[in-house]
């Protein structure tokens, strides 16, 4: 299957480059490009992508209320793209709000062209995309400036996993992948994507990345923890 891709930058060198890059790969085509989060909106309404690069700062619109106009599309519309944020800093609040918001992950902008290209179909296959590099400081700059002490809303969601898919979720919070939670666990890594898969559906979250959020906002895994 052919992943349908439309980049969302202000700079026009950026787009011209992320193109020339991913549709170079067989089964990556770019189908749309634009230069602001509003235009970038209706390029995702017309052309139907399958992922979304949407860089975090533009003119006009900016990315993270672009974002939440891709994911929370008005009534009769209902196809939903992964969007994927593009940033320039390793530690950016408009990326946290964008995870919230839905976003499937985010990517520095200066990694490398295979780490574009990986996180493409990544996201594309229903995975989550949180950078390892950054993901800790992202979240723990969150929690340490906002904090979020564990209500009681929050506890019984939890009390609702299992011994097991509790420790996968702390896990997924530390910023385990997959097989590190299976070496860790002494489990299959199969068996590590079904208990996330229950994890997501047992806390109604809608993947990876939010269930990271949760983690840390219902208190299960706190900044500097072990």
């Amino acid at each position: 299957m052919t992943i349908r891709v439309i980049i969302v930058d202000d700079q026009a060198m950026v787009r011209a480059g992320f193109a020339a890059l991913l549709s170079a790969q067989t089964d990556i085509d770019v189908v749309g490009e634009a230069p602001d989060g509003r235009q970038g909106v209706e390029v995702a309404r017309t052309t139907r992508p399958d992922v979304v690069l949407m860089d975090v700062r533009m003119p006009e619109m900016d990315g993270l209320a672009a974002a939440r106009e891709i994911l929370d599309p008005p009534r009769g519309v209902v196809h939903r793209p992964k969007v994927l944020m593009l940033t320039t800093f390793d530690v950016d609040d408009y990326v946290y709000e964008a995870l919230r918001a839905g976003a499937s992950g985010f990517l520095l902008k200066d990694a490398p062209p295979a780490d574009l290209i990986a996180a493409v179909r990544v996201v594309a296959a229903g995975e989550a995309l949180l950078a390892p590099s950054v993901t800790k400081r992202l979240i723990a700059d969150f929690a340490a400036s906002r904090p979020a002490p564990r209500g009681d809303r929050a506890a019984l969601r939890l009390n609702g996993l299992t011994p097991r898919e509790t420790e996968v979720l702390e896990l997924i919070a530390r910023g385990l992948s997959n097989q590190e939670i299976a070496d860790h666990l002494v489990l299959a890594e199969q068996t590590v994507k079904t208990h996330i898969g229950r994890v997501l559906a047992k806390l109604d979250l809608r993947d990876r990345a939010q269930a990271v959020i949760f983690a840390y906002e219902s208190g299960l895994v706190t900044p500097g923890g072990q």
